[in-house]
């Protein structure tokens, strides 16, 4: 008999993109970041990568004090693979988004993979009211932010992590993300199999159309071959649009509030664990698996929960 494919869940719970006003059901406290992920874990996520928050006020917090609280939860109460953060928020520089990991030295760590306008600023046509006045400004500042990653930030990141063992989930937004990624390949800075996160629908970014889906999939093929597992994420509305396509084609998917705060056209999202649940019931109602923990860690080729410092 053939055997299924094995469908590597992520699930984002939280991020820096969506502020606590947006919706109740975004966690904030290191508590909230814990059930969360457990939660989803608990659905069938492989992979929490985790984000961490000022309790009071919700807005990102990447000091690794803000992080240690709910790392030690996870790690007490799920197998899954933990992925820290290193693009924080946007307007954090790269020695302070790095922080956490090199404090925690988890299996996988984020990189984003090239400086990129990042567009927020749309968000205020549909959410008017704020609790917490940076939340506003978190959006309107946007319409002049350069999310900045150079190659010395990426270069300096890379050095600094890879040293303690952890591989990285390269978080690509355009076509070139995917050839600055290859630049590193060929100078031996990262090393396969590549974790390579395809980003669709942010303002500043490629968009989520299915011929800008089949585009990234086209270029990551020729730049890596058999090097590298693919997987996708869709921005608000395109996530599950997004996650069906890649699903027909062989990649493997990010859901979570991060992303995506809904549910359905118009309904919020009731839980991270809810979006792993809508894509768990797609991966297996296109015959495939959805992969443990474990398994995740032999795709990604990763150092195991026992190698990390929380």
């Amino acid at each position: 008999m053939a055997t299924k494919r094995k469908v590597i869940i992520t699930c984002a719970v939280t991020g820096a993109i969506h502020t606590p006003s947006m919706s109740p059901h975004l966690p904030v406290t290191a508590s909230e970041i814990a059930d969360a992920a457990i939660g989803a874990a608990e659905a069938g996520a492989a992979i929490v990568h985790l984000h961490a928050r000022d309790p009071k006020t919700g807005k990102p917090d990447q000091t690794p004090e803000a992080f240690e609280p709910f790392l030690k939860i996870i790690k007490q109460r799920s197998n899954a693979v933990v992925n820290l953060t290193s693009g924080g928020a946007p307007w954090m520089k790269i020695e302070e988004r790095i922080q956490p990991s090199i404090r925690f030295k988890p299996e996988v760590a984020s990189l984003n993979m090239g400086s990129m306008n990042f567009g927020l600023f749309p968000m205020l046509n549909r959410f008017k009211e704020f609790k917490h006045p940076w939340e506003k400004e978190h959006l309107e500042n946007s319409v002049d932010l350069i999310f900045r990653n150079t190659f010395k930030d990426i270069e300096f990141a890379l050095r600094t992590l890879s040293e303690t063992g952890i591989r990285f989930e390269f978080e690509c937004y355009d076509v070139g993300h995917l050839y600055n990624l290859h630049h590193f390949l060929e100078r031996g800075l990262v090393k396969p199999p590549l974790f390579v996160q395809t980003v669709f629908g942010i303002l500043g970014g490629i968009g989520p159309h299915p011929e800008d889906v089949m585009h990234m999939k086209r270029t990551a093929d020729r730049l890596f071959g058999d090097k590298y597992q693919w997987s996708v994420l869709g921005a608000g509305r395109n996530q599950m649009p997004i996650i069906s396509m890649a699903l027909a084609m062989g990649g493997n998917v990010r859901v979570g509030l991060e992303d995506s705060l809904w549910g359905g056209p118009g309904r919020l999202a009731q839980s991270n664990a809810e979006q792993v649940t809508l894509a768990r019931k797609m991966i297996e109602g296109l015959g495939m698996d959805v992969a443990t923990p474990d398994e995740a860690r032999e795709m990604l080729g990763l150092k195991g929960a026992d190698k990390v410092a929380f």
